[in-house]
């Protein structure tokens, strides 16, 4: 990959000193993460996506689950102790995150966020996910992920 090429995802895990591989399906014309994890021939269980929430208070939430399941709003409200949330309008992602819809990544937000990634992502050694920017995937350790952002894992899928 050229060096022009990288995301911000993956300046700011080589700033960390984080071994990641590097995915891309940029020429694929696929955007759904269950689409992604075929093109690249990937177990769409440890391809996770990347949700933005807003609870009842007006808080925003982050939250990972595989591409294949749905994000439980009442077990997500809950993991974050709101009486509920609902996820954001998509033309509010950009501004609130720095990222689209389709290319949002839990690393490198505008701010940091309450995070959740579903419980899962243990079972894996390694995890992919958006590399912050369409068509490019990253796939790294959950314990590195978790160096990178404060992330609690917790049932959240339905």
């Amino acid at each position: 990959m050229k060096k022009q090429e990288k995301t911000n995802v993956m300046r700011l895990l080589d700033l960390k000193g984080i071994n990641y591989k590097i995915y891309n399906y940029v020429d694929s014309g696929v955007i759904s993460g269950a689409d992604v994890a075929k093109v690249l021939n990937q177990d769409p269980d440890m391809v996770f996506k990347t949700l933005v929430t807003v609870g009842a208070g007006g808080e925003h939430y982050v939250f990972m689950v595989p591409v294949l399941k749905e994000l439980d709003l009442k077990k997500a409200a809950k993991a974050v102790g709101e009486k509920n949330i609902q996820m954001i309008k998509s033309k509010e992602l950009l501004p609130l995150t720095g990222y689209i819809h389709g290319g949002c990544s839990p690393i490198g937000m505008k701010k940091e966020f309450t995070t959740v990634i579903d419980e899962t992502a243990q079972l894996f050694d390694t995890i992919m996910f958006s590399a912050g920017k369409i068509g490019y995937q990253v796939e790294l350790s959950p314990e590195d992920l978790f160096k990178m952002v404060d992330i609690k894992c917790e049932d959240i899928v339905s």
